[in-house]
């Protein structure tokens, strides 16, 4: 009998690795990293997330959200950063790399710095959107 608990403790894992990727017709949308928690002037933060889309007719863009809860409302920065240009193809996956330089998202409660999170989302030619993703917290000094 323990040998038996013991097969199916090993095969578990190996039956579940075994599942295909199933792509959805709605892009999906991960967060991965980012380069720094901490942004300076003159620098430059790095965001790296993950998609999948069973399609592949994504836009051409990635719409970002700059959130900083301790600031006035309307000073929400959104936006959309282009993506590069990649062929179409069915079942789709990759990385996004969205760069933004300190002087595109300054700080918006000054003399204070801003304590923002980022939001991102995808959408493709049949207006599916995709999942908004965080980023963990980031200082933006002023």
């Amino acid at each position: 009998m323990r040998h038996i608990i013991l097969f199916s403790v090993f095969l578990l894992p190996l039956l579940s690795g075994c599942k295909k990727n199933k792509f959805s017709t709605t892009p999906s949308l991960k967060f991965k990293s980012v380069n720094t928690t901490q942004l300076q002037r003159n620098e430059s933060i790095r965001f790296t997330l993950s998609f999948t889309d069973a399609d592949g007719d994504l836009t051409d863009n990635i719409f970002f959200k700059e959130v900083v809860p301790n600031c006035p409302a309307d000073s929400v920065h959104a936006d959309s950063y282009q993506l590069p240009p990649f062929p179409a193809s069915k079942n789709q996956q990759g990385d996004i790399i969205v760069t933004l330089e300190y002087n595109s998202i300054p700080p918006q409660c000054n003399p204070q710095n801003d304590t923002a999170t980022f939001r991102f989302a995808l959408r493709d030619k049949a207006q599916h959107v995709s999942d908004t993703v965080s980023s963990p917290v980031i200082i933006i000094y002023n």
